[in-house]
């Protein structure tokens, strides 16, 4: 599922080029048959059922949402926050799922790259290393993957908790701070996927033999964000014409 408003549902903006990119991306196009986009107005709302088959209008009275949200700012970590809790309402109705964030291109799918056993997986700003289940490296919730049980309900429900004790911070943050008590309080086993598959503008990798999705992290601005993007995406377009030409298996996944 992703998140979305009227100023990245509009045409030609955010949420064009994601749903591009799992029509033209290797062994996503099934996967739209499961992504849900969540709209948090109801312009958005009407946007998505535009574009795709399954849109749930998450209606917030009394607050706006449909305007491009300044990062950190006091509408920006409501959104989030709610998003949290969204997410932890699922798991409580007995659901996994992965939520990946409206500013992110998946050119492969990533799921292939989560071991069946992970209670949680995250990408992360910077990898480092060669342990998927080092909790020191950035988390980073554009894309995040958690398996339905008791010890996830509660996890979520401790994380929420915790902001209290950070004021004006966002779940990334929260999260980072309290990650190592709360997995070892719940048993959840938390891990990170390598940016050489789950990339982003922090740390970019254009190894199109890997790369599975690309995040518009560390850039500010819807503007900007669509701009880089779809600069990454061109790319990846051109890639698989030249592949295609020279007769190489773009479908397969390295390690």
């Amino acid at each position: 599922m992703t998140f979305t408003n009227e100023a990245w549902t509009a045409p030609g903006s955010l949420l064009d080029l994601f749903l591009q990119s799992f029509r033209l991306g290797v062994r996503t196009v099934p996967l739209l048959k499961h992504l849900i986009v969540v709209a948090v107005d109801a312009k958005a709302y009407e946007r998505c059922q535009l574009v795709h088959q399954l849109c749930y209008y998450f209606r917030v009275d009394g607050v706006d949402y449909a305007a491009e949200q300044s990062y950190m700012q006091k509408d920006y970590l409501d959104m989030i926050w709610l998003r949290n809790r969204f997410q932890a309402r699922i798991l409580e109705l007995g659901y996994s799922f992965v939520v990946t964030d409206v500013d992110i291109i998946w050119l492969r799918n990533p799921l292939l790259h989560i071991p069946i056993g992970a209670d949680m997986a995250m990408s992360c700003d910077f990898f480092g290393g060669d342990n998927p289940y080092d909790l020191n490296k950035l988390a980073n919730g554009g894309f995040v993957y958690a398996k339905a049980s008791t010890r996830m309900v509660e996890f979520y429900g401790s994380w929420y908790e915790s902001r209290k004790g950070y004021p004006g911070a966002h779940e990334q943050y929260v999260f980072d701070q309290v990650k190592h008590e709360l997995s070892a309080r719940h048993g959840v086993r938390v891990q990170f996927v390598d940016t050489a598959y789950l990339s982003g503008f922090c740390d970019l990798h254009k190894d199109f033999y890997r790369v599975c999705t690309v995040h518009a992290n560390c850039l500010v601005g819807l503007k900007s964000k669509l701009q880089r993007l779809t600069e990454v995406f061109d790319e990846w377009k051109q890639f698989r014409e030249k592949a295609a030409l020279l007769g190489s298996n773009t479908t397969a996944l390295t390690d």
